[in-house]
């Protein structure tokens, strides 16, 4: 057929291929990137132009006619259609369903990129600095709008609300006195990228260290590479990278900043819009879908100088791109965990590497592949090992727990100190990694517990709520304290935050505690409200879950306790001594970053672990070096390559039957298959779960397995029976 004729389509459905159409439109064909409206099935889909066909597999009369296109011009600019095709051949996951994680909502569900009235009006410096009262008469329109603009930024839409029509707005346009997104007021709304805004001129960025001036100027001198900036908590990383955004803005470039979770950063996110204001645009989930859409358009215009966000705002539109930076590259939040299973830390990378531009990977405590990367030489390592300010690094203890007796959790020696630092006028933080009054419900008569009826987990007792709850599933149960089967009196068992908050506020009636974990802070509002008083001093007592160690910065804390350490010392996982140590070291470095001294106390009933020994005589680096030295001997990452293959059903037979088939297709080459074997969990949610690895010393050869399997996979009957993925760099084994 005409190649002239051709398009073909990446549709948001579970199938691998792309689809070919014909372009029956007067107008030229949709440029890949594009949307269009096409047939699919017996309805019809909103799809994505991958590329102009020069010839189809079908016969002619079987192409069906392509609808309209929804976007004058292609809304995933070529460097990110091209990482997103890369991606869904990387992760082999289907294309259609790629490109639409790239768009937001309403894009996904045909609305246009923008209409007049939804695009946003601005003051710039020169109208910020109009009086509206000195426009006279003959103005009031515009003194109305520079009024108007002064409160904030407001849509078309809302200007016209409030009296102030689009005749006015061009006239305070031609005078330089605004700005709108994407093209000006007589255009357009697609296409005409604008300039980022630059820098705020009225800040002024606090003094650097010597430290902090050499990685500045590390980082500067070293172009367009990777970047691994390891410092430890308190050294002062954060004001590098707002440093080099800033000169990003003032060059008229773009930076994207990844954060792990928005929600629980909420400082970062103060100081980026003191620093930088209507430069700023926000991407994460918890958005409504006009304002996701918003913020992207923002992005894709360029006016939006400085883009943060989660994990999918990797996928954020860059016009003028002139950095990428990851907050906090260890933390796991940066891998899906379900459907299109990417990790937005590695498409980082490659994304900057694309783009031409520096990418630095920020943390005090690195993941051991990124440290591994730089210290081979392939990422330039940064340097930062002293804190700001005179405290120095935090005085680290280990509490004994077999010597040392506790209520609910709290030994005598962390209760001496939690004494001492209040005297003092100190704040605490306590990290307990475990949400909930109690992790068991015991019946001391039958010897029972209860247990959750859809997944192999025990149910967690949430007294304040008068139930038990799954925390893998969802499910709830009422708490009844009598046993049902021998009517004695049963035992809530071990400690979650709940149940130490509890004994906080009966040992210290006077002291105002607050709880930092995902039942506190649920209602809209509670965190911000906890944090906001920690900040002012007025929670003396924090006591919280791995919220604790997600970038809050508390100058009044100088005591931290871990409650318990021996939740991550004999995981099954390769990674548990990783992450257990770095939630040490984060939780830790909550201590002390003010002038005072901090103190940490960490309670084990393993004081002797070679694990804890290293880390608190040798520090992090040292772990990590001895980690990675066991991993080589082992064979494990970044060692080796892994993909997870996983499967779930309401029938165990039909699991173990399909992975046993994948197994045995795969039994050839240099790829080392493992299992299938249960999940950790290997009911949940009334699925039984199993999973194969596969192992290689070498990524292509596990490429090109996985792409032959998951494409004969598909064609298997058994694949019909179960609910199966392929998890490509998994983070959980």
């Amino acid at each position: 057929m005409n190649d002239a004729k051709l398009l073909r389509v990446a549709v948001p459905v579970p199938l691998a291929d792309a689809f070919d159409y014909r372009w029956v439109g007067d107008g030229p064909r949709p440029a890949p990137g594009t949307r269009v409206d096409v047939p699919f099935g017996r309805g019809r889909r909103i799809g994505i132009v991958l590329e102009w066909p020069t010839e189809s597999g079908l016969p002619p009369e079987r192409l069906r006619p392509a609808g309209a296109a929804l976007d004058g011009e292609p809304l995933l600019a070529p460097e990110l259609l091209e990482t997103l095709r890369w991606a869904a051949d990387y992760y082999h996951h289907p294309i259609g369903e790629v490109l639409a994680h790239a768009l937001p909502g309403l894009l996904r569900k045909g609305r246009p990129v923008a209409s007049r009235d939804e695009r946003r009006v601005a003051l710039t410096e020169s109208g910020r600095a109009q009086d509206p009262r000195a426009l006279g008469a003959k103005a009031a329109r515009q003194a109305d709008a520079l009024a108007h603009l002064a409160r904030g930024p407001a849509t078309i839409g809302e200007l016209r609300d409030a009296g102030i029509g689009l005749a006015i707005l061009r006239r305070l346009e031609e005078k330089g006195w605004i700005t709108t997104e994407s093209a000006g007021l007589g255009d357009d709304c697609e296409g005409g990228a604008a300039r980022p805004s630059r820098a705020s001129t009225r800040f002024e960025p606090p003094p650097l260290t010597d430290d902090q001036r050499a990685a500045l100027e590390s980082i500067r001198e070293g172009g367009a590479r990777t970047f691994l900036l390891y410092g430890v908590t308190g050294s002062g990383k954060t004001e590098i990278f707002l440093r080099l955004v800033a000169e990003q803005l003032d060059a008229g470039r773009q930076s994207l900043l990844l954060v792990p979770e928005i929600g629980l950063t909420p400082q970062l996110v103060k100081r980026l819009r003191e620093r930088f204001g209507e430069a700023l645009a926000v991407l994460h989930s918890g958005l409504a879908e006009g304002e996701r859409l918003a913020a992207w358009r923002r992005a894709r215009s360029g006016e939006a100088g400085v883009v943060v966000g989660t994990r999918s705002a990797i996928f954020a539109p860059l016009v003028r791109p002139g950095l990428i930076v990851v907050d906090e590259e260890h933390d796991t939040s940066y891998k899906q965990q379900h459907g299109f299973r990417y990790s937005a830390r590695d498409l980082a990378v490659l994304r900057g590497r694309r783009l031409g531009v520096p990418v630095v990977l920020a943390s005090a405590t690195p993941s051991l592949e990124s440290l591994h990367n730089a210290w081979t030489g392939r990422y330039r390592l940064v340097e930062m090992p002293k804190r700001i300010g005179a405290a120095g690094e935090p005085a680290i203890r280990v509490v004994d727990m077999t010597r040392n007796p506790s209520r609910a959790g709290l030994s005598t020696p962390l209760l001496d100190a939690i004494d001492r630092h209040l005297a003092d006028g100190r704040q605490v933080l306590l990290f307990l990694n475990r949400r909930g009054f109690a992790p068991t419900l015991f019946c001391p008569g039958c010897e029972k517990v209860e247990e959750c009826q859809r997944c192999d987990a025990r149910l967690t007792v949430h007294a304040a709520a008068g139930e038990l709850r799954c925390h893998h599933c969802g499910a709830t149960r009422p708490l009844k304290w009598a046993c049902p089967e021998c009517g004695a009196e049963r035992v809530a068992v071990g400690a979650g935050t709940q149940r130490v908050d509890e004994q906080l506020k009966a040992l210290y009636p006077r002291v105002r505690i607050g709880r930092l974990d995902r039942d506190a802070t649920a209602r809209k509002g509670a965190l911000d409200a906890v944090l906001a008083e920690t900040s002012r001093g007025e929670t003396r007592i924090v006591v919280g879950t791995q919220m604790l160690t997600k970038g809050h910065d508390f100058p009044n804390v100088t005591l931290v306790g871990v409650l318990n350490a021996d939740q991550g010392l004999f995981g099954t996982d390769f990674r548990s001594d990783e992450r257990l140590a770095q939630l040490i070291v984060q939780v830790a470095g909550r201590a002390g970053r003010g002038d005072a001294p901090g103190e940490v106390l960490i309670q084990t009933h393993y004081p002797s672990h070679p694990l804890l020994a290293c880390l608190l005589s040798e520090g992090y680096g040292a772990f990590a070096r001895l980690a990675l030295d066991e991993r080589r001997k082992a064979g494990w990452p970044p060692f080796s390559y892994l993909a997870m293959w996983r499967a779930e059903a309401a029938k165990k037979p039909q699991v173990a039957a399909f992975l046993e088939r994948v197994r045995d297709a795969a039994r050839h080459g240099s790829v080392t298959v493992l299992g299938p074997a249960p999940a950790q969990m290997e009911r949940k949610g009334g699925l039984y779960r199993m999973q194969l690895l596969l192992q290689c010393g070498e990524r292509p050869p596990l490429r090109a397995l996985l792409a032959r399997l998951v494409a004969e996979a598909r064609t298997w009957p058994e694949s019909r029976r179960v609910r199966w993925s392929v998890d490509v760099d998994p983070i959980d084994v």
